[in-house]
């Protein structure tokens, strides 16, 4: 199967660990953690996948969303986001974490598709840059973006406890839905 060219942090490419699945776990991949998140990731999607070759009737309806979990979850996990805590210690989650609520909150606007969502941690908070599908109803209103940059604002500061110090919403596709 080939892939785009995609680097890990520790050197190596999610080819690599493609490639790698079926066989033992050399030394690198035993230690490092974004082997082991790019394994199990590709491991989720292989498995979504097989299911939809070997199936022969009509796919099951989650399935597509399933697929689309395991294809959003991208492979690295990327930089922690620190949680405010009143307790000694710290709470961090991970930016990927942060962007699958954001997505689900915007997809939760009809009409809205949510695709690509990158996090990035600054003073104050984090900086989001979410980039969305709207069909062809909500292509020219604002109402629909305006649902989403408040829903998605809440959902930051309700599911996980930042404040967004910026939200960047950006069209990147239209579409058109049954009836329109």
């Amino acid at each position: 199967m080939a892939m785009t060219d995609y680097g890990l942090p520790c050197e190596r490419d999610v080819e690599q660990v493609w490639e790698r699945l079926d066989a033992v776990a050399d030394e690198h991949e035993l230690t490092c953690p974004h082997c082991a998140a790019a394994r199990e990731s590709l491991l989720a999607l292989r498995a979504a996948t097989s299911e939809l070759v070997a199936e022969e009737d009509a796919p099951s309806p989650d399935l597509f969303g399933r697929i689309m979990s395991a294809v959003r979850a991208e492979v690295r996990r990327g930089s922690m986001v620190p949680l405010p805590t009143p307790e000694p210690g710290f709470v961090e989650v991970s930016e990927q974490a942060v962007a699958a609520v954001l997505r689900y909150a915007a997809d939760t606007v009809g009409g809205v598709r949510a695709r690509r969502c990158r996090v990035r941690t600054v003073p104050g908070g984090v900086e989001v840059e979410l980039t969305l599908a709207v069909s062809l109803r909500n292509a020219t209103g604002g109402e629909a973006l305006a649902k989403v940059r408040e829903r998605v604002t809440a959902a930051a500061a309700a599911r996980v406890g930042v404040t967004l110090a910026k939200l960047d919403l950006l069209v990147a596709d239209v579409y058109e839905e049954p009836g329109e």
